[in-house]
């Protein structure tokens, strides 16, 4: 169906206008699409009329029969009224949803009363698209609101995220910071365990001084001047020393010279020095118990020191001091320890036709002193006495029980008696003098012109005899048990032909005796040194021998034991 409307005036463009609605909504256009069409086309019939002339606005429906189909309204200017004439077409069209029941209804009259209902009318649609656009204002709003909540959200989420990734980065920070710290720390440590056991593995107190720069050079320290309040001055010349030195020495407190704090804990800050204002240095004493021993000076590697690095210099020092006190210590007691054990040592006898000779040598390790020792007397009937022993223990005890036995045995020997009689008497005697006290012994005696030697042992190892003719026999035979046993014992003598040029060798287990290889080796090696020997080189250098002897023996290890060695030779 088409429908066709002549538009020349307002009233005219007004009834097409209605009459399109009309239309549209009896075919069951929706009001929204209703209206866009209605301003659609009101819009562009008011240009019409603003240009003039006359128009035409065509409506072609669908047929009844269709259950859906288009709407299509076209504006044409009638041709030959003016310039309108010229202009295109305009078309739109909408989609109907069911045909028009009474298609005739869509006829206006010029009647008022209609003109107002079809007014009243669009103002309804107008209504239902405002009420339709508030609707969707409201939806728009609710987005709006909720999109911001949303971005809120977002703004907020983005914040914890950064704030989290601060947190991350802080947290890695602290922990590369903590890890850093940690390895500095373990580094220290390790230095300062490594030193401090280079420094005590030493008792030579001069030898630690000397290896002190050397620890601390150039890691720690640039230069590092060691001033040593005793004897010191005794092996260098009086050197000018910091003002911060000497400080530090009345004091007793660490003390730091330079032209800008330290910031060192426990060091007070001082002027620079006037020996070198240039370069800091950092004066540390080097404490004891009773007195500071001297004052460790130092000059920093760079241009200052990291606290950490000096609390670690103090305590370095504190360690080196200890150690060159230790060592000071022992050194003293060594010296007077070698003068007692020199003091208890027998000046050897000078016998006609017998030559004798004695080595003693401490262990390399502990005090130099022990309970080896040997002597040689002369009985009243013109014997000679030789006696070579070794008291359980070391250090002062065994060095005065020693003493005491050397004591008693030259008493008993006055009264005459055998080796064998002189050693039971020993052996008594130190048994109720110091019952948890041991000791060995071997006693041999020379008497003039007897061609016999006789001599008893008590859990000492056997003595070594080299005949003249170069053969070399131990004198193995039964010895007693240990002297201050707990037990009752007679020690007997033994005897062993004593020819011109023969020499008797009597020592301690210090000089044969190793604890991967036990004694026996060791003897068969003294054998063999004393066997290499010609009665010429005995006869002419008995010391000289004696020091031969000893060499070969010791030079294979450290000595934890003290070494004894007493040669007998008889002339040629």
């Amino acid at each position: 169906m088409t429908r066709s409307w002549q538009i020349t005036t307002v009233v005219d463009a007004a009834r097409a206008r209605i009459a399109t609605a009309r239309l549209a909504a009896a075919y069951g256009v929706p009001t929204l699409d209703r209206t866009r069409l209605t301003t659609a086309l009101s819009s562009h019939l008011r240009q019409c009329l603003t240009k003039g002339g006359t128009w035409r606005l065509t409506l072609e429906a669908p047929a009844a029969s269709a259950e859906e189909g288009l709407l299509h309204v076209v504006v044409t200017p009638s041709y030959g009224t003016g310039a309108a004439a010229a202009q295109p077409p305009w078309r739109t069209t909408v989609r109907c949803a069911e045909a028009a029941d009474t298609p005739d209804g869509a006829l206006v009259a010029d009647d008022p009363a209609v003109l107002a209902e079809a007014l009243l009318g669009a103002d309804e649609d107008t209504a239902l698209v405002l009420d339709r656009l508030g609707e969707q204002e409201e939806l728009v709003n609710f987005h709006r609101e909720e999109l911001h909540q949303t971005n809120q959200g977002v703004l907020a989420l983005h914040a914890e995220l950064d704030a989290a990734g601060r947190a991350q980065r802080d947290a890695f920070a602290a922990e590369r910071k903590a890890r850093t710290e940690a390895e500095s720390a373990r580094r220290r440590l390790t230095f300062l365990a490594d030193a401090s056991a280079v420094l005590t593995a030493s008792l030579n107190h001069d030898e630690i001084v000397r290896r002190l720069p050397d620890l601390l050079v150039p890691e720690y320290a640039r230069s590092v001047d060691i001033w040593l309040f005793e004897g010191d001055e005794d092996r260098h010349r009086p050197a000018p020393h910091p003002a911060a030195a000497v400080l530090a020495a009345r004091t007793g407190r660490p003390q730091y010279a330079a032209d800008h704090p330290g910031g060192l804990p426990g060091v007070a800050d001082q002027p620079p020095s006037a020996l070198d204002p240039a370069r800091p240095l950092l004066c540390v004493p080097l404490p004891t118990r009773r007195a500071p021993l001297g004052v460790l000076t130092l000059s920093p590697p760079g241009d200052r020191w990291d606290p950490d690095d000096a609390v670690m210099l103090i305590e370095l020092t504190r360690r080196a001091s200890i150690a060159i006190d230790n060592a000071r210590r022992f050194e003293h007691n060594r010296d007077i320890a070698e003068t007692l054990q020199r003091a208890l040592l027998t000046d050897l006898p000078t016998t006609p036709g017998l030559s004798l000779a004695a080595r003693y040598l401490p262990a390399t390790h502990g005090l130099n002193i022990g309970g080896d020792w040997y002597d040689a007397f002369r009985q009243p009937d013109g014997s000679l006495i030789t006696v070579i022993g070794d008291v359980t223990g070391h250090g002062l005890h065994a060095a005065v029980m020693m003493s005491q036995l050397r004591t008693a045995l030259r008493a008993y020997a006055v009264d005459g008696g055998s080796p064998g009689e002189l050693l039971t008497r020993l052996h008594t005697f130190l048994h109720h003098l110091q019952p948890d006290l041991y000791a060995t012994a071997v006693i041999a005696r020379f008497r003039p012109g007897d061609p016999t030697l006789t001599w008893a042992a008590a859990g000492h190892p056997p003595p070594v005899l080299r005949t003249p003719d170069g053969q070399v026999h131990t004198l193995d035979a039964k010895p007693g048990a240990m002297l201050g046993i707990p037990l009752r014992q007679v020690i007997h003598d033994h005897t062993a032909p004593l020819a011109p040029g023969s020499t008797l060798a009597l020592y301690t287990d210090g000089l044969v005796e190793r604890r991967a290889q036990g004694i026996d080796p060791g003897i068969e090696r003294l054998a063999q040194a004393l066997g290499s020997f010609r009665s010429a080189e005995l006869d002419a250098d008995l010391d000289g021998s004696a020091d031969r002897i000893l060499t070969p023996l010791l030079s294979d290890s450290e000595r934890d034991d003290d070494v004894c060695l007493l040669l007998c030779h008889l002339a040629a």
